[in-house]
């Protein structure tokens, strides 16, 4: 089985970035967990900052791979085009968000990409990718 987990903006500085709300622990240091975790699925890890990037490896790898676990971040309420881009693979994406959106600000209660999920997970910290991994 192959996966990808795509992280988008501001992920890159988990550990840093509001540890009272994304807790202490770069995504790194838990990829490497959920990669013993999970020793028969081949885990890759993409993260951007940046809208087109995330669009652009959806479409590469959205018709080969197994599955998507997909945290698009703040684009999640905003990009029309990476809910586009869902739409338009056949590999299905598992959305994933670390906090709780809907105890957050309103904006956060929005998702272009819930629509074309195979499902979401949110609010259980860094385990809502262990989560995710474990529903495909």
């Amino acid at each position: 089985m192959k996966i990808i987990i795509i992280n988008g903006p501001n992920l890159n500085l988990l550990g840093k970035r509001e540890p009272e709300v994304y807790g202490n622990e770069t995504f790194e240091s838990y990829f490497e967990k959920l990669q013993v975790q999970f020793p028969t699925v081949t885990l890759e890890y993409f993260q951007s900052n940046i809208e087109g990037e995330i669009i652009s490896k959806i479409q590469e790898i959205g018709f080969d791979y197994d599955g998507i676990v997909l945290n698009a971040g703040a684009y999640t309420h905003t990009s029309i085009g990476i809910g586009d881009a869902i739409k338009s693979i056949t590999t299905p994406v598992v959305e994933v968000h670390i906090s709780n959106t809907f105890s957050r600000e309103s904006f956060r209660h929005q998702s272009y990409i819930s629509p074309n999920a195979k499902g979401i997970i949110i609010g259980f910290g860094l385990k809502s990718y262990e989560l995710a991994l474990k529903s495909f």
